[in-house]
């Protein structure tokens, strides 16, 4: 017997288990798309349904908007917010499995997750996450983002994701906080940045190489990368690569809700439709809950109650002045600070009698000190929560 008839044999038993597990077996997956709202017309649109489901016999793409001439089952429906309650409708009652719309408001705790191609090698990442608000808090909300990446990715079938935090403000609190859910066996595989000093912090030509397969960040940047990858070769006004801003991901929530911009176009929302597809397929939502329970076994929430004590400490009033130590030479710098904790890993050192200057690297922020008190200033820094053990010079 030929491998490839043995892999065809396999290909239909692992079909039939997965129709006995999810009880879709030759059952089509039915993904909603609301066709008010584009700044390209409905007919946009109605191309991107049509050529979703072409190319895809898997996929049956349902319309929720104005009438159009198209083939495709339509509900017809008035306005934006009728829309909106239909697709909740149909959601709910399982006539679609998934919907993609072009706004939607999500609840305080969830967010999407967006799916960019990135320019230097063609590569996908995923972009957690790009609207909506996981947590009031931002470091707090950047963990959820994170986790909220990962669920995407499995739900994909990458079973093994590599994780990324963007350098923006408040990253190495949350790089901090994966390594303590790391730790207490929430198992994280940490990407490395294509830069000399590697490590799991990117920078802009991470983003661009995609180093990771998650980058995490605020929904606010994130919103920024998506609509700079999907239009950065057509001037802006329409959006043409990529998978638009994704599926809206947060513990409990339960409808397959997947966003695409005004601005995006044919290609952009086709592809959306065969994300929300492929996500349906790949048992979102079981994913989501097991990582849930798995990071929730792993104190996420002690975790996120640490970061917003810390955070709120630091904003409950001045701080007590510390009176710098004698000025010296300072050669060593320590990074891994955050930039937000900058100044106040400072005073911790000068309150040991350690001189200590912040300055900024390439990377980021560091804490500039003298050779021979780097170690004690590492160690006083560690203790202090301000870096981890493992931070480099």
């Amino acid at each position: 017997m030929s491998d490839n008839i043995k892999k065809m044999i396999g290909q239909v038993f692992n079909d039939i288990a997965d129709g006995l597990e999810t009880g879709s077996f030759g059952k089509k997956v039915r993904v909603g798309l609301t066709s008010f709202g584009s700044e390209h017309g409905t007919e946009n649109l109605v191309k991107a349904a049509e050529l979703a489901q072409s190319r895809d016999s898997s996929i049956e793409v349902v319309l929720i908007g104005p009438k159009a001439e198209t083939n495709l089952t339509q509900y017809e429906v008035s306005d934006e917010d009728q829309g909106y309650k239909k697709m909740e409708e149909l959601l709910d009652a399982g006539e679609i499995d998934a919907c993609v719309t072009m706004h939607y408001n999500f609840p305080i705790g969830v967010s999407t997750v967006g799916r960019a191609i990135t320019p230097g090698f063609g590569k996908e990442m995923l972009i957690a996450t790009t609207t909506g608000t996981s947590s009031a808090h931002r470091v707090e909300a950047m963990v959820l983002n994170g986790i909220y990446g990962l669920i995407v990715a499995k739900a994909l079938g990458n079973q093994d994701p590599s994780l990324g935090i963007l350098n923006v403000d408040g990253a190495r609190q949350v790089e901090r906080a994966f390594k303590q859910l790391n730790d207490n066996g929430f198992n994280i595989k940490f990407a490395e940045s294509h830069r000399a000093d590697g490590g799991d912090v990117m920078r802009g030509n991470d983003l661009l190489q995609a180093s990771c397969d998650v980058v995490v960040n605020d929904s606010l940047t994130g919103n920024i990368l998506m609509k700079m990858f999907s239009s950065f070769t057509t001037g802006g006004s329409y959006e043409a690569n990529g998978f638009g801003y994704g599926p809206g991901i947060g513990e409990g929530f339960d409808r397959t809700i997947l966003i695409v911009s005004r601005a995006s176009g044919v290609p952009v929302v086709a592809n959306a439709l065969t994300y929300a597809a492929g996500l349906v397929k790949g048992n979102l939502h079981k994913v989501a809950k097991k990582t849930f329970e798995a990071a929730n076994a792993a104190g996420l929430k002690d975790v996120l109650a640490s970061l917003n004590k810390a955070n709120e400490k630091k904003d409950d009033g001045p701080k007590e002045a510390v009176a710098a130590p004698p000025k010296e030479v300072v050669e060593e710098a320590i990074a891994g600070i955050d930039i937000l904790e900058l100044e106040d890993s400072v005073q911790a050192l000068w309150k040991e009698g350690i001189y200590a200057e912040s300055g900024m690297g390439c990377t980021g922020p560091v804490i500039m000190v003298s050779a021979k008190n780097l170690d004690k200033a590492k160690e006083v820094l560690t203790k202090a929560g301000y870096i981890t053990s493992d931070a480099n010079c």
